[in-house]
């Protein structure tokens, strides 16, 4: 799969006979739904221009090209999903998440825990050996048995599954965003920009996002501030409100991937895209805090890549949309 080195895929496939993956049978208390619905940020409509032709761009992920999409006015969180409020749902619904049902998710080996390390399986990742198949590891363990979400709590959960996140948006009363709502909602208004900021990844020496500094995979000097996940709400919000929609973790959005189905000029890509019908895998978007220019810069916003809907790592999260009363 393009971008296998970013996201590789769980693909749980190799397990007998894995208990099918449900949907939530209760919803939020319609309080906390109520409440979490008018606590998102509001994206106007109209039209952008979508995708990007940079320089160092990765053409054969079909970041171009660059066209005007007329979009409806929606909804967007201006944070990825915590590991608190995904605690909240797991507690209300009962879930499983994918990754605890198949056993394992894919860790960074330098993220590890100390007492997971005889949990890690045999065999590498062919494109990236830096990512480690660690029994245990899921959401409520992030890096793996004697790793807890409760010392990160305000982080990004990680370890959910396109079909997890689905799930905790339903039961939220909400939706993941599409791909063009969320490349619009993370531009922040500023046309064919690199960054949600701007052009420059460091404007006045500043750091605005939490990706890999150093020698990618040996050395991460951490200059930004974190080795692994930052909070939410971590650096400046763009000028919609948006946090983190750079770097931190790679976040699902609704659609099948392709990289030729939005080339054509159609009404079904131009207006209110949603992708392609079918597909084997689900787009990602925003890079994460293992992202290099030196071997994925795909922490650009119009960068895109995927992967299938029951894999996990341990940099993979979402944010979540819903439509405007009224909208189309």
């Amino acid at each position: 799969m393009s971008g296998a080195c970013c996201a590789p895929s769980s693909g749980g496939s190799d397990q007998e006979n894995p208990e099918p993956s449900t949907a939530p049978t209760v919803q939020a208390p319609e309080r906390d739904r109520a409440q979490g619905l008018r606590a998102m940020l509001r994206i106007p409509g109209g039209t952008y221009l979508m995708g990007g032709d940079d320089a160092d761009a990765f053409p054969e992920d079909g970041e171009g090209p660059v066209r005007e999409v007329r979009m409806s006015p929606f909804r967007i969180d201006a944070t990825a999903v915590t590991n608190r409020q995904f605690a909240a749902f797991v507690r209300g619904s009962g879930y499983r998440t994918d990754a605890e049902r198949y056993g394992w998710s894919f860790v960074f080996y330098a993220l590890v825990h100390p007492g997971a390390r005889r949990m890690v399986r045999d065999g590498t990742v062919a494109q990236a050996p830096w990512w480690l198949a660690v029994e245990g590891a899921c959401w409520r363990a992030p890096y793996g048995p004697g790793a807890s979400w409760t010392e990160l709590s305000n982080h990004p959960v990680v370890h959910v599954s396109w079909r997890d996140a689905s799930a905790y948006a339903a039961w939220a009363g909400k939706r993941l965003p599409t791909e063009a709502e969320w490349e619009m909602a993370a531009r922040g208004g500023l046309e064919r920009s690199r960054f949600p900021w701007g052009n420059e990844l460091l404007p006045r020496g500043q750091h605005r996002c939490n990706i890999w500094q150093g020698k990618f995979p040996q050395v991460n000097t951490g200059e930004d501030g974190y080795l692994g996940t930052a909070p939410v709400k971590s650096y400046r919000a763009n000028n919609y409100g948006l946090y983190n929609t750079s770097g931190n973790v790679w976040e699902w959005c609704s659609d099948w991937w392709s990289t030729t189905w939005h080339a054509a000029d159609r009404p079904e890509t131009r207006h209110d895209p949603a992708g392609p019908p079918t597909g084997e895998a689900k787009v990602i978007r925003g890079g994460s805090y293992l992202c290099h220019a030196s071997y994925c810069n795909r922490y650009r916003v119009a960068a895109r890549t995927a992967n299938t809907p029951d894999s996990s790592t341990g940099h993979m999260g979402f944010r979540c949309a819903a439509d405007l009363p009224g909208s189309p």
